[in-house]
C-alpha cells in the first residue's frame, strides 16, 4: 500500500490564514500522510494530548491551516532504523556513535 503525500510546496500554496473545521482538518493531514479521523481530533484537544492546537469560535473547534501544516511537519521525523535509533541522526553521526551496532570492515 503506498501513500500518497502531496509535496509541501503544493500544500502551502493554499491560504495559510484558512480555518479548517474537524473534518476538513482530518482530510487535510491525510496529505501529509496522517490519518486522525474528527474525533480522534476531539479527544486530542479534551484531553491535552499531542494534537494540533485550535481555536473557537462561538464554542466550535477550528483549525489554522498553517498551524495544522507546522504540527504536522513536526510529527514526521528523520528515517531511522530502529525504534531506539535518536531522531534526526545523520549516517556520519550514526557511524561516529560510540557504541553502534554498525562495524566499519574498511581499513583504519
Amino acid at each position: 500500500m503506498t501513500r500518497d503525500i502531496e509535496p509541501v510546496d503544493q500544500v502551502r500554496t493554499e491560504s495559510d490564514d484558512d480555518l479548517l473545521s474537524r473534518a476538513e482538518a482530518s482530510e487535510y493531514l491525510k496529505r501529509f500522510g496522517i490519518r486522525m479521523r474528527p474525533a480522534t481530533l476531539a479527544r486530542a484537544w479534551s484531553t491535552g494530548s499531542n494534537g494540533p492546537p485550535c481555536r473557537h469560535v462561538r464554542g466550535k473547534p477550528f483549525y489554522p491551516r498553517e498551524v495544522l501544516r507546522r504540527w504536522a511537519e513536526s510529527q514526521i521525523t528523520g528515517l531511522r532504523r530502529s525504534s531506539r535509533e535518536p531522531t534526526g541522526m545523520s549516517e556520519p553521526a550514526l557511524r561516529e556513535q560510540p557504541g553502534s551496532s554498525r562495524h566499519d570492515d574498511g581499513p583504519t
